[in-house]
């Protein structure tokens, strides 16, 4: 089985090379039939693709041992689901997992776009397998997933594998890396879409109007991956966090910034025929970024408990960092003149000026993101020791930045287009002001004086007032008009212009996750060796040491901790800290204990014995807040599937253009 698989690895970096070679000779000599035949090719490409992963994920679940891969990262008593997991657990799979997607994504891209763009075409398509490529001389020939264990020239197996990493035995982690994936390879589509244009010279925004939808759900799937991470560091890692400015982590958001500015100013492409340099700077960064993020993970470069183990990969890599990143500086350097802005800013204030800003501000947030991140790695190159920059460093620089942005989510939207009067200002943001101030004086008196914890109160008020006003005013419109209970109105409201209010919707949800971020800023924590019937005391809550069990199964054996939790006296909640011992792998792990409320978490790890008395040791953290991060990111998943759906007055005009009633709605429907 593994031969079939590395015969279909072998076979499909063949079928890459000739639909590189025919899609660009088909355009270059205008042969129709290679053009074709380049479309066809990028279909068997994914058949070969898919039949390396489905051979390599069949012979997980066959616990074929004699594969190095299938020995390092899976078992014979690793649970089913894990065993696929393991597929994207280790070095090789992982990187056949990037390509198999990258292979999807093509063929989508390829099958809905068959009848347009066919100047653009055989570039996407060189572009899009340009990259499968690069993925297919990895996995040919530097990491292997069908690589066999051999001994004394001949191939051998083990008796078991030792399983999968432990802390990735958690169901988010099923989906996160999947999710995380779909959004890394998903940006190569649009990337592909904005180079295509500019060798072309495409005249107007095609391609824009091509990708924004494939864009905004590629940048939805790195959405719920990051937070699908940031949850699992939460609930497994133990430390009562779900952000540490980790390297990998950092990797993840840095072309999830570069995609949220590409979002934001491709609308003034659409609307001005503004910012066309800053769109392709913006896609092209992000999806070098992906690449970069990629790299990281892989290279060995940082160290991370996300990260696979150091590997030669890296200089592959570079070497392809360093091509496409200087090919398409060239190319967006020859077509200067092809970008001109068809307008200039007028005013500070309108919404030109914010989605300026709003670029600005996010690429200085990446920049401080990037530099700290390869800041070890540059110093020791320089002095040759490895300095490290940590959360102290991050935060300094990126929470003022993102109470900018926090204040432009609510401003920016309600600007007028070319200039705001005064009048508008008052009318929109006058009341919102009010109660903002209001909050932050009682805040003041009664909770807190730091001063960063009262402007993100003070703004996410301010932001989430605009947002509902906004909602309000539309619905009463409506309301006014053909009756209907507010609810429903605002609802009609949304359905009519979708793109508009479902951002409404994302912007409610930054707000949502700001109140979260910044209950960090009140979180106590406690840590305590204890004996049975021994009490740990933290904030207004008592932790009572009651029973402690030993378990075991032919996966982990654990010690699992009984804990009352009372407030005041009153038994709230029995809470079960456990603490496991993977055999396969030899490694511990801590299963974190929570007790989730909209105001706060409380949080229990069982963090082990201690070296003396062999006590256990119980660590507890009150976070509040932290429920707002999740909740915050539903709304966020909500308002983009929202955006998504066609407004209803544009289905309407599209309805009319098919029975060709009036060339009125026919213009309006291409509008």
């Amino acid at each position: 089985m593994e031969n079939l698989g590395s015969l279909a690895l072998l076979f499909a970096f063949c079928f890459a090379i000739y639909t590189v070679l025919a899609a660009l000779v088909g355009k270059w000599k205008d042969r129709a039939y290679l053009a074709v035949s380049a479309e066809r090719a990028v279909i068997a490409l994914w058949a070969l693709v898919t039949t390396a992963a489905g051979t390599l994920v069949y012979l997980l679940f066959q616990n074929d041992f004699r594969l190095s891969f299938v020995a390092a990262h899976s078992n014979r008593d690793l649970p089913a689901v894990y065993k696929f997991a393991a597929w994207w657990g280790g070095q090789e799979g992982s990187l056949l997992f990037w390509l198999w997607i990258l292979s999807t994504y093509a063929v989508v891209a390829v099958y809905t776009n068959r009848r347009k763009h066919r100047d653009m075409m055989p570039y996407v398509i060189t572009i899009l397998v340009t990259v499968q490529c690069f993925f297919l001389i990895l996995v040919n020939f530097v990491a292997n997933p069908f690589q066999v264990l051999a001994a004394g020239g001949e191939i051998t197996a083990v008796p078991d594998g030792r399983g999968l990493n432990p802390l990735l035995q958690y169901p988010a982690m099923v989906i996160h890396p999947p999710f995380l994936y779909l959004g890394y390879v998903g940006f190569c589509v649009p990337f592909a879409f904005a180079a295509a244009s500019l060798i072309t010279k495409q005249k107007g925004e095609a391609w824009i109007a091509t990708t924004r939808i494939w864009t905004m759900v590629t940048w939805l799937f790195q959405t719920c991956g990051i937070m699908l991470g940031a949850r699992w560091a939460y609930a497994v890692l133990g430390w009562g966090g779900y952000w540490a400015w980790d390297p990998v982590e950092n990797a993840s958001l840095l072309p999830w910034i570069t995609a949220t500015a590409y979002l934001h100013s491709v609308m003034m492409q659409e609307k001005k025929g503004m910012m066309k340099v800053w769109n392709i700077v913006l896609i092209s960064a992000t999806f070098f970024l992906c690449i970069f993020g990629t790299f990281l993970t892989r290279s060995g470069v940082v160290s991370s408990v996300h990260a696979f183990a150091q590997s030669p990969i890296g200089k592959y890599f570079v070497v392809f960092l360093a091509l496409g990143i200087a090919a398409t500086v060239y190319l967006i350097l020859n077509r200067l003149d092809f970008l001109k802005s068809e307008n200039q800013l007028e005013s500070l204030v309108s919404r030109e000026s914010s989605f300026l800003f709003n670029n600005l501000l996010l690429l200085a947030s990446c920049f401080a993101v990037l530099w700290g991140t390869l800041f070890p790695v540059l110093s020791e190159a320089v002095t040759g020791e490895k300095i490290s920059v940590g959360a102290p460093f991050f935060n300094k620089v990126n929470v003022p930045i993102g109470l900018f942005l926090l204040f432009l989510t609510g401003v920016g939207p309600l600007f007028a287009w070319r200039r705001t009067s005064v009048e508008s200002l008052k009318r929109n943001f006058l009341w919102p002001s009010v109660v903002s101030l209001a909050l932050g004086a009682a805040l003041l008196a009664t909770v807190t004086r730091n001063f960063y914890a009262l402007m993100a109160f003070m703004l996410s008020c301010f932001v989430g007032l605009t947002i509902l006003a906004e909602f309000y005013k539309g619905a009463r419109a409506i309301q006014a008009k053909g009756g209907g209970s507010l609810v429903v109105c605002a609802a009609e409201l949304t359905h009519r212009n979708t793109r508009r209010y479902g951002g409404y919707i994302i912007h409610m949800g930054i707000v949502f996750m700001f109140i979260g971020f910044t209950g960090a800023v009140f979180t106590s924590e406690a840590q305590q060796e204890m004996n049975l019937g021994d009490t740990l005391k933290v904030a207004a809550y008592s932790f009572r040491l009651t029973d402690l069990k030993q378990t075991d199964n032919r996966n982990y054996a654990s010690s699992v901790a009984t804990i009352e939790v009372s407030n005041n006296g009153e038994l709230l909640q029995t809470m079960h800290p456990e603490r496991r011992f993977y055999h396969a792998s030899e490694q511990p792990t801590s299963e974190v204990a929570i007790r989730p409320r909209l105001k706060e978490d409380v949080y229990v790890v069982f963090a082990g014995m201690s070296n003396e008395g062999q006590k256990p040791v119980i660590q507890v953290f009150v976070n509040p807040l932290v429920n707002w991060v999740w909740l915050g990111t539903l709304v966020v998943i909500g308002g983009t599937l929202i955006a998504l759906v066609p407004s209803k007055v544009k289905l309407a005009y599209a309805r009319t253009q098919v029975l060709g009633t009036t060339k009125k709605h026919e213009v309006l429907a291409q509008s």
